[in-house]
């Protein structure tokens, strides 16, 4: 980044470090994506690195990507004046000064500029003073700044909950009165502010409380409208992505599905579907919301009686099936540390260790599933019983046999209940509850 400033520099024109790095660098970060202003178009930024080694990822605004001598990509963007905007994009002209261009910018922590060839600071909104205070502040008229770029409102929201600031009231009621227009933001762009939350942001339940009372929620996200806070706190509980020695990015789909739990299964999958979510991601929170609604809150209630082992840890198992159950565990466990700390009755400590012991024991060495049962539809062919739904019907009666009593998954034991559970069957006898099958 110094050796692309010092080229510009050395060529006739400004260039200054601006953005995110700045602000990040004056909360003790150690930035890593730097970005450049400059006063040379972006015609002439091309010239000076040669085609080589410059994109032009947004050149229609200024932009052009220059890789520096390690390969890393640099945005250097020419200074600009907005002309006209629609709610997110805006028509630019060029021509302006750094402070011209820092005065488009949407808050006063990234409106903070810095020139490597002199060490000059220019902060010409206060930016450094509201870093100091803790305060996310529009750059001059808050209400001209959120109909600029509809995405602000949510920006604000993210950067204050990241970084633990709060929103100045006229830059907080500007985001108010800009829900309604939060239409106009495409459902990819929503998504990926959501998703920026679950993973910068430590207690997303700070974020997403305001997206909620701002209105936000309603307009964006309707099924979410009225999201309780013990559902925003469990949130809270369960690990982001960024914490720890690696990225693991199954942690910003738990998180995801955590804000879905009490949405249906159907609704979740139409919401994440709508915003661009992959079919994995939107599967995932669906089936998991889906097995909290099953037996989350039958689990919770059994376990304040104290510790559960045996048949019905098995039989939780099962309804929420091998694929799901390190998931729905991390979940439930987030779930009742939030209810226990705002007061609400929740399993204890002790009920909550034993019951993980007896889900790793089970999930080891017991039949779960139909796939663990010791016979198949080919041994009932075998047995002389027709085929027919009636098969689905057996093995599910024969699985609760099984989750009732593991040892009785043997071949013999179980085609000699055959039967019984046929005769049953055709009396119309329920042959009781059945598991999930789903891999």
């Amino acid at each position: 980044m110094l050796e692309i400033a010092a080229r510009l520099e050395a060529a006739g024109f400004e260039a200054w470090c601006v953005g995110g790095a700045i602000r990040d660098a004056l909360l003790g970060g150690a930035p890593l994506d730097w970005d450049l202003a400059t006063s040379a178009t972006p015609e002439k930024v091309r010239s000076i690195f040669g085609r080589g080694r410059t994109i032009p990822v947004g050149i229609e605004f200024g932009t052009v990507s220059v890789l520096d001598d390690e390969g890393v990509q640099h945005e250097v963007t020419t200074f600009r004046r907005d002309v006209k905007t629609d709610g997110r994009h805006a028509v630019v002209e060029f021509g302006a000064s750094l402070d011209e261009d820092l005065a488009r910018r949407d808050f006063t922590i990234n409106a903070i500029a810095f020139r490597p060839s002199t060490h000059e600071l220019r902060d010409p909104f206060g930016g450094q003073r509201d870093i100091e205070r803790g305060v996310v502040r529009a750059v001059g008229d808050a209400e001209q700044r959120m109909r600029e770029d509809r995405l602000r409102a949510l920006r604000a929201i993210r950067f204050a909950s990241r970084y633990g600031f709060a929103i100045e009231p006229a830059t907080l009621e500007a985001i108010r009165r800009s829900a309604p227009h939060l239409t106009r933001l495409s459902h990819e762009r929503v998504q990926q502010e959501l998703v920026k939350t679950m993973e910068q942001v430590r207690r997303p339940s700070e974020a997403l409380r305001i997206w909620r009372d701002a209105g936000a929620l309603k307009v964006l996200l309707p099924a979410l409208a009225e999201v309780d806070d013990l559902t925003l706190a469990t949130i809270d509980e369960l690990p982001r992505a960024a914490e720890g020695a690696m990225t693991r990015p199954q942690r910003t789909s738990n998180r995801v599905a955590a804000l879905f739990l009490g949405v249906p299964a159907v609704e979740t999958r139409r919401v994440l579907t709508n915003l661009r979510f992959s079919k994995h991601e939107t599967h995932w929170a669906a089936a998991l919301g889906e097995r909290w609604q099953t037996v989350g809150e039958e689990m919770t209630v059994a376990l304040r009686g104290g510790p559960l082992e045996g048949a019905q840890v098995r039989r939780w198992l099962a309804r929420v099936g091998r694929t799901y159950t390190g998931a729905f565990v991390r979940i439930a466990l987030a779930r009742w540390t939030a209810m226990a700390r705002t007061g609400l009755p929740a399993p204890d400590a002790a009920a909550v260790r034993s019951l993980h012991r007896s889900m790793r024991r089970s999930l080891l060495s017991d039949p779960l599933e139909l796939a663990d049962l010791r016979v198949t539809g080919n041994d009932l062919r075998r047995a002389g019983i027709p085929a027919g739904p009636i098969y689905a019907k057996i093995l599910h009666a024969l699985l609760d046999q099984v989750l009732e009593e593991p040892a009785r998954n043997a071949p013999e034991v179980l085609l000699a209940e055959v039967p019984a559970i046929v005769a049953a069957l055709g009396r119309g006898v329920a042959s009781g509850p059945q598991p999930s099958s789903e891999p």
